[in-house]
């Protein structure tokens, strides 16, 4: 019986056809990721208190004032248990970037990090708002554990962009998302 079935042309369809729902399922969904990390320990900004000048010395006067906190917020979880905080940088050139500090998520297929004008809603609620309206896209997420940075392209509207999301474009859906508020 099983001789006469793996001559038949409909069972090698049959069969061809589960090899590749099983072969695009696990590229689509690659669940091996959810036992993987990926670390990142980028270098964060030693900033400034906003206001105060750089300390007297050499290397501060031919700088002038260092880097400094402009917005930042802490992460909380959406579709997945995500920690940490961002933070944007304003350095001394007049160029930003986004720092995020301990970050701890679950690593997944296709993420990214945005800046988003969408306010951080807490639960399901939250989950999907982030490509409703504007958002400037920094990369790819680095790792999911770790600090790490982006540079934020010259002329992004900081005021328009308040908050900060861990994006699967695949699933169009937030891992996890912090609300970027000035800092005094």
């Amino acid at each position: 019986m099983l001789k006469r079935l793996l001559r038949a042309p409909f069972a090698w369809a049959v069969a061809l056809s589960l090899a590749l729902v099983v072969a695009a399922g696990l590229y689509w969904f690659q669940p091996w990721k959810i036992v993987t990390d990926r670390e990142v320990d980028d270098q964060l900004a030693v900033v400034m208190t906003p206001g105060l000048a750089a300390s007297p010395g050499p290397a501060a006067s031919s700088r002038g004032p260092g880097p400094v906190v402009v917005r930042e917020g802490t992460f909380i979880s959406h579709e997945h248990a995500t920690e940490g905080s961002a933070r944007v940088v304003r350095h001394p050139d007049g160029s930003h970037t986004l720092e995020i500090a301990g970050l701890d998520t679950s690593d997944g297929p296709d993420l990214r990090v945005w800046l988003s004008d969408q306010v951080v809603k807490p639960g399901t609620a939250g989950w999907y708002v982030f490509d409703d309206g504007d958002h400037a896209e920094l990369g790819s997420l680095k790792g999911n554990r770790g600090d790490q940075t982006y540079p934020i392209p010259a002329g992004t509207d900081l005021d328009a962009l308040d908050s900060v999301t861990i994006w699967c474009v695949r699933f169009s859906v937030s891992f996890g998302a912090a609300p970027l508020m000035p800092v005094a």
